[in-house]
């Protein structure tokens, strides 16, 4: 049987994490873990929803330590919460917050520190073959997949993660983590990075460029800073001056040149995006600002493998991998150690003949100057052929472009088969935690988006009230008329009331007669405000502009 430690700190004096701006020790985190291994109910599983870093790894530890296994879900949703009651009718909900909701029984985080912390801290030692947690992924049918990852497995991944970005030196740094410790790339690269690689660790979650810059200050050098690129492009938009670091790490999306170069010259540190996947870890790496090639890990290796329909795919195997795992990536090899990343084969576009990918074209759009965030998005429509038909979309936050001026630098960036319609603006892209853009919820964006810009058709009646005197044997609708149906129907769609909103500005181009079928089409546009154009059949009635209604 083979064991590791669960600390990897030469001396229990050494200091392991930064809570609020104090120092804890080994001696004192042991401690804190016994302690907390010793008050833990019945059951074998542990769903760990600790936002406080600190509490979090405290957490994982006790319950390794207590002999019970930690669940780590990339979602805390109802669903979610039931399928892993599902898998682990025992599971315990160990939380640190006041209003957890979580519908499963519920454990508070105790708020007392250990009474005493013994002169000997003994680390404990945990056997390699025994599993530390179950992380979950979402399958093809949207079902949870459970992954389990035993302690010899992560030791073994860490290690090499630490040892390639040269981490295992005798100065120890600070790990400042921008992404949640629940998700794999956090908790890989913020709790067990710390724990296995002898370094220390924030409990904060700094998410707001002031808040991240104020945590770097906050721990002392060197330091690492733990991102994802929608953190690392917010921190970079404006030219306020950051706290220096040792090491910036990126990942769950591609990272752009251009930002990694800025976050190398605005933080004075190399910085290095990781790849891998939930099955196999880490497993690889790469300096963006200085190359697109991927570095693999010692004794990692990549085997091309054709299918049955003879497509070929990528599979993993050696190092920490504990058996072939195939990637959902589009890989090609350079040599034995090194590859290039297209994207997901699940985001190859082919469209009339030419071929991309989701990840290639986010790239272009992101690079646009004027663009805050993007995403291009393929949904699966349906004729009443029932034939599928593809039709490629694009949402952007970019409040001083308008659509011509965006679809202007695309055609200079992309092929005119991938150029989306529509293109919509939207106030915020609903990214998570990480930075991800869960499909589903992408999904729903998108047909919210759509029904504002459905037509929404009315008449006015002979007999309205309003049309006495205006004009006799001539009668038109008259344009307040207009605006007030406009009002009235922009408000049902979006279920607020427009009594009180003020009309930045209104043109009447021809005249609406009685009786007469009129659609109103709309779009928000990014700062928020209303567009609107009233029709009747292909003539322009009026149109106007709506100020950005409040919340």
């Amino acid at each position: 049987m083979q064991t590791f430690p669960l600390v990897f700190h030469s001396s229990p004096d050494q200091i392991i994490a930064w809570r609020d701006g104090a120092a804890v020790t080994v001696r004192e985190f042991l401690a804190d873990v016994r302690r907390l291994a010793a008050s833990l109910p019945p059951g074998g599983h542990v769903f760990n929803v600790c936002a406080d870093r600190y509490r979090f790894t405290v957490s994982l530890c006790a319950t390794l330590v207590a002999g019970k296994t930690s669940l780590l879900p990339s979602t805390h949703t109802p669903e979610m919460v039931r399928a892993l009651s599902s898998f682990a009718p025992d599971a315990l909900c160990l939380h640190d917050s006041d209003d957890c909701a979580i519908d499963l029984p519920r454990f508070r985080y105790p708020e007392t520190a250990a009474a005493d912390v013994p002169a000997d801290a003994d680390v404990p030692q945990i056997d390699g073959a025994r599993v530390v947690a179950y992380v979950f992924t979402s399958g093809s049918t949207g079902v949870p997949v459970p992954h389990r990852k035993t302690w010899g497995f992560l030791v073994k991944n860490v290690r090499a993660a630490a040892d390639r970005l040269g981490l295992l030196t005798e100065e120890r740094a600070t790990l400042v983590g921008t992404v949640p410790p629940q998700h794999m790339y956090g908790f890989e690269s913020t709790v067990l990075l710390a724990l296995l690689g002898g370094l220390a660790f924030s409990n904060r979650q700094p998410f707001y460029p002031v808040d991240i810059r104020a945590e770097l200050a906050a721990v002392p050098e060197p330091r690492v800073l733990v991102s994802s690129p929608i953190h690392l492009r917010a921190l970079f938009a404006n030219d306020e001056a950051l706290p220096r670091a040792s090491l910036v790490l990126s990942a769950t999306a591609p990272l752009s040149e251009k930002l990694a170069l800025d976050a190398e010259a605005r933080l004075e540190a190399p910085l290095m995006e990781i790849y891998g996947s939930t099955e196999t870890g880490q497993i690889a790496t790469r300096r963006t600002a200085r190359t697109a090639a991927w570095e693999l890990f010692p004794d990692i290796t990549l085997t091309p493998r054709a299918d049955d329909s003879g497509e070929q795919t990528m599979w993993a195997s050696g190092g920490h991998v504990e058996m072939p795992v195939p990637m959902g990536d589009a890989l090609e090899l350079i040599d034995g150690a090194h590859f290039l990343l297209h994207g997901r084969k699940a985001d190859l576009i082919n469209i009339a003949g030419k071929r991309t990918s989701l990840a290639y074209l986010n790239h272009q759009l992101n690079a646009v100057p004027g663009i805050v965030d993007g995403v291009f998005y393929m949904p699966d429509e349906t004729h009443a052929d029932s034939e599928p038909v593809r039709r490629l979309m694009a949402l952007v936050v970019a409040p001083e472009l308008t659509a011509a001026d965006v679809q202007r630098a695309l055609r200079e960036r992309i092929d005119a088969a991938f150029m989306p319609r529509p293109l919509l603006f939207v106030d915020s892209l609903p990214r998570n935690a990480t930075g991800k853009l869960p499909r589903e919820v992408l999904t729903q964006l998108i047909e919210q988006e759509r029904k504002r810009a459905t037509p929404l058709t009315f008449t006015v009646s002979p007999d309205h009230p309003a049309l006495a005197g205006h004009f006799p044997g001539r009668p038109i609708v008259p344009g307040v008329v207009l605006l007030d149906h406009a009002l009235d129907a922009i408000g049902g769609a979006l279920g607020r009331s427009f009594d009180a909103c003020r009309i930045e500005s209104a043109k009447f181009l021809s005249p609406a007669v009685p009786g007469e079928a009129l659609d109103i089409a709309w779009e928000t546009a990014a700062s928020g405000a209303i567009r609107f154009t009233i029709r009747a059949g292909e003539r322009a009635v009026a149109s106007g502009t709506l100020a950005a209604p409040p919340a």
